[in-house]
């Protein structure tokens, strides 16, 4: 099933997030720019570099108005450990969801089935809880933090005016994009 232009669906759970356990649920997510970064696991090798590579970007997304939801099927007792013992997992300071149950990885799309672990799955979703951006990348494949800022801000920009598109590489600041029958055969 596609995800993109769907809501996201109803979930609760618990995070590890300013040394504390937090609720969060899907009414979290609306109102507000959020991506939902899922990663395999904890304690592992390419997550917590693409984990810190998104706390050294932090607040640039918060800038943007956009909050970070880092999920794993891991506890979020896990997540406190991981803090508390890696310096790279330890300078995060957005939500670290905890999926125990693989809720989120379902209703996401990313759990690999018989393993209980989700795939490296990015989604942005809109202040209406809409699904705008969905990337899934292989076991092996890191993302870039600095990359993904782009587009939050491309989706951002779509989203404000609704009659301008942004091409490939689009920067902000750069020229869009105003869809039209004249544009036909001539890009």
């Amino acid at each position: 099933m596609a995800l993109i232009n769907t809501e996201i669906k109803p979930f609760s759970t618990t995070a590890f997030h300013n040394d504390a356990f937090v609720e969060v649920s899907d009414a979290d997510l609306k109102g507000k720019w959020s991506v939902v970064f899922f990663y395999p696991a904890d304690f592992t090798f390419v997550c917590p570099t693409e984990l810190g590579d998104l706390a050294d970007n932090y607040a640039e997304f918060t800038r943007l108005g956009v909050e970070v939801y880092s999920v794993s099927t891991d506890t979020h007792f896990t997540h406190k450990a991981w803090h508390e013992t890696s310096d790279t997992i330890g300078k995060i300071e957005y939500p670290m969801l905890a999926d125990p149950t693989a809720t989120l990885a379902t209703n996401f799309d990313v759990l690999r089935p018989g393993q209980g672990l989700a795939d490296r799955g990015t989604f942005l979703v809109d202040p209406d809880g809409v699904i705008q951006l969905v990337e899934i990348t292989p076991e092996g494949v890191g993302r870039n933090a600095v990359e993904l800022l782009r587009k939050v801000k491309a989706a951002q920009y779509v989203r404000e005016h609704p009659n301008e598109v942004c091409p490939a590489k689009w920067e902000e600041g750069d020229d869009t994009l105003a869809p039209s029958l004249d544009l036909v055969g001539k890009i």
